[in-house]
């Protein structure tokens, strides 16, 4: 469902918008960036395809490869229900072939590209991951199921029930997901951040990458209570930490944790602004999950509604800059290489 807030709702980015936001230099400009997860997509309010997300890798920043992660782009319009996802797959397949033939630049957009299956399905969802791995081109890492499901109608679900990573026939999919070498990316919001830990628990075999930093909400039935939200948060990453086979993804907030009101501001915030919005947020995962289990993420074009690809990934550099050389090559390139066995 669509939330009728600017909150919860996928926002076509306002390039005179975020022209207003100020100029600035590129930070730390030679540090390695794997971009571990950002979408590409045709919609009838936005287009964001190679052209779009490299001309945003091209206004800074020294980005190397990327992730693509499932958004429902170009499934397949008729066949068996479960095979449908699989048109995503291989429209990205071939914007990641293009990228790889080096005739668009250094970067590797998709290296790694994250679909859908049906993981409910159990066993049945093998041969659906087989075709996955034989139309990503190589380039196929994994599965995002979401579980993400709010009692509040405003929030905006991408799950149609809670409790989805509880069942036992996802389980007996995640189990047959992991048995294939492929990962599975999490996406619920902060109350349900014990059924990831669960899900974990039970098949530690598998490998879970959780998503926007676990999901904190602030809008809706959770508008203007941030100190009691950021405390239930905490207890759920801190549990979920406990995790050896839990990595978190860094980033993501800005539709979800309205941290930043950018569907009234005038202008976008500088870098400095967001680092300090979100620091407390990224700081405790990275304290938690510790620096090698811990991945930056852009979330583009879904960030680029409140904030443009410099500032974002330069707070992103402001928040790190304690780090050590070795710890910012890990969250910044390192640790998504490995996760997402980039090679």
């Amino acid at each position: 469902m669509t939330a009728p807030t600017r909150f919860g709702h996928i926002t076509p980015p306002d390039p005179a918008w975020l022209a207003r936001g100020p100029a600035e230099p590129v930070l730390d400009p030679d540090l390695p960036i794997v971009d571990a997860h950002h979408h590409l997509w045709q919609r009838p309010d936005q287009r964001y395809l190679l052209d779009e997300y490299l001309a945003d890798l091209g206004s800074g920043h020294a980005t190397v490869a990327s992730v693509f992660l499932q958004c429902h782009a170009m499934y397949r319009a008729g066949g068996p229900q479960e095979m449908r996802p699989v048109g995503e797959t291989e429209f990205v397949a071939g914007i990641a072939a293009m990228s790889g033939s080096g005739q668009y630049g250094p970067a590797r957009v998709a290296a790694g590209i994250v679909g859908f299956a049906d993981l409910t399905l159990g066993a049945a969802v093998e041969p659906v991951l087989e075709a996955h791995i034989r139309a990503g081109g190589g380039r196929f890492r994994g599965v995002r199921h979401s579980g993400n499901h709010d009692a509040d109608p405003t929030i905006g679900n991408g799950a149609p029930a809670p409790g989805i990573y509880l069942r036992e026939e996802f389980r007996d999919g995640l189990r047959r997901l992991a048995a294939m070498g492929l990962s599975l990316d999490a996406w619920v919001f902060h109350p349900q951040l014990a059924e990831v830990t669960a899900l974990a628990r039970a098949v530690p075999e598998a490998q879970l990458i959780m998503g926007h930093c676990g999901g904190p909400l602030g809008y809706g039935r959770y508008a203007g209570r941030t100190d009691a939200v950021f405390a239930a948060w905490k207890a759920g990453v801190t549990e979920l930490a406990r995790c050896p086979n839990v990595a978190m993804k860094l980033g993501g907030m800005m539709m979800r944790l309205a941290a930043f009101d950018y569907g009234t501001a005038a202008a976008p915030l500088d870098s400095a602004g967001l680092a300090a919005l979100w620091r407390p947020w990224i700081e405790t995962c990275i304290e938690l999950f510790g620096p090698d289990r811990c991945l930056f993420e852009s979330n583009f074009p879904v960030e680029k509604m409140g904030i443009g690809w410099v500032a974002l990934w330069n707070a992103f550099k402001r928040i790190a800059a304690g780090a050590s050389a070795a710890e910012k090559q890990a969250l910044f390139a390192g640790n998504a290489r490995r996760v997402y066995r980039l090679g």
